[in-house]
């Protein structure tokens, strides 16, 4: 088995713009004599790589210690669109026929009519390197259009080293009651048969 990261790292990881910066602080060290090391993450929930709840935005949607858990693993398939715009139609260019979760390389947006055809595709999970799915302009309604169908949003990927295929993928949110979003430790997973 072999396992690739697709996670960015927190505290380094560009932030939705007007989004605060993740910040960690050290509040107990061995250097100062303390018994532990110990430290404090400030962080918005939708920094990094990261899982949006559907009451994101949808009023009375699930927090993200609702959303069913199955649909954050599972077979998935990695697909390179030809531009990060992806419309109906260049959605429509991808091998995405009996797929149920889609990880789109790059910094990838979805047009409302991408993300009307992504509902029409029966794909569960849609995920992209970019920090929102959505396309400037269409954030919201891209992200309502996704979450009212049920489908779970994956942003802030590092696809970098995937090559384009089918593998496992494992990206479970923390629990946090109440939350809208949350970050995940995302991988793939592709068996080695040697």
């Amino acid at each position: 088995m072999h396992i690739i990261d697709i996670t960015k790292e927190v505290l380094s990881a560009p932030v939705y713009p007007g989004d605060p910066a993740p910040f960690l602080r050290r509040v107990q060290s061995l250097e100062r004599g303390d018994i532990c090391n110990l430290s404090v993450l400030t962080a918005c929930v939708h920094a990094g790589t990261h899982l949006d709840a559907p009451c994101h935005f949808l009023n009375g949607g699930d927090s993200i210690d609702r959303i069913p858990l199955e649909e954050c693993m599972g077979k998935c398939r990695v697909a390179e669109p030809s531009s990060p715009l992806v419309t109906k139609a260049a959605l429509a260019g991808l091998p995405i026929t009996g797929v149920r979760r889609l990880l789109l390389k790059g910094d990838a947006y979805l047009s409302a009519g991408g993300a009307q055809a992504t509902v029409q595709a029966g794909i569960r999970l849609i995920g992209t390197g970019s920090p929102t799915i959505g396309a400037p302009g269409e954030e919201g309604p891209v992200h309502r259009i996704l979450l009212e169908a049920g489908i779970m949003i994956l942003e802030g990927l590092a696809l970098e080293s995937a090559l384009p295929g089918d593998y496992t993928l494992a990206a479970l949110p923390l629990k946090l009651a109440g939350s809208d979003g949350s970050p995940c430790r995302a991988v793939l997973i592709q068996e080695v048969f040697e």
